[in-house]
């Protein structure tokens, strides 16, 4: 099964965006899902369900921190700067394809309240506009070069 499957269904069965994205990018990493699921536990939502950051944004930006290749003291401060501009290459490339990062601007609505929530719920945004981004986010991932998407 593809990793955008793996995480569409995930999404579908009701993880969230994140732990749906982080799950299925971190398996090729021998990174179980029942880890993965708990470690992105807290970011759905635009992070907490604040309406910040794209919970896809940030299982997909946890996923590419899976291929630094050396976080060892000596090494981590040159790796972690490479793994800062892939990131940052993910970034570019959600927003180019999906007009933000943020979770309010995706949805139209901020989930981080009472009344955004139960308008993406009546409105179903939730089922309509997130399927898209949870496979955009693993798509991108799985196409950029350094190996994010699993190890070499």
């Amino acid at each position: 099964m593809e990793l955008t499957d793996v995480a569409g269904e995930r999404f579908g069965n009701g993880y969230s965006c994140s732990q749906a994205v982080f799950s299925a990018l971190a398996e090729p990493w021998n990174v179980s899902p029942d880890v993965s699921l708990r470690v992105a536990a807290g970011f759905g939502g635009g992070l907490a369900r604040s309406a910040g950051t794209c919970g896809c944004v940030t299982g997909a930006v946890m996923a590419i921190g899976l291929a630094q290749p050396d976080v060892s003291p000596e090494m981590n401060g040159p790796e972690k700067e490479k793994t800062c501009q892939r990131a940052r290459q993910f970034l570019r490339e959600f927003e180019q394809r999906n007009g933000s990062t943020l979770c309010s601007e995706l949805l139209g609505c901020n989930i981080g309240t009472d009344e955004g929530l139960a308008q993406a719920r009546r409105d179903k945004l939730f089922k309509l506009r997130c399927p898209k981004l949870v496979r955009d986010a693993v798509e991108i991932v799985q196409g950029m070069s350094s190996g994010a998407g699993g190890p070499a």
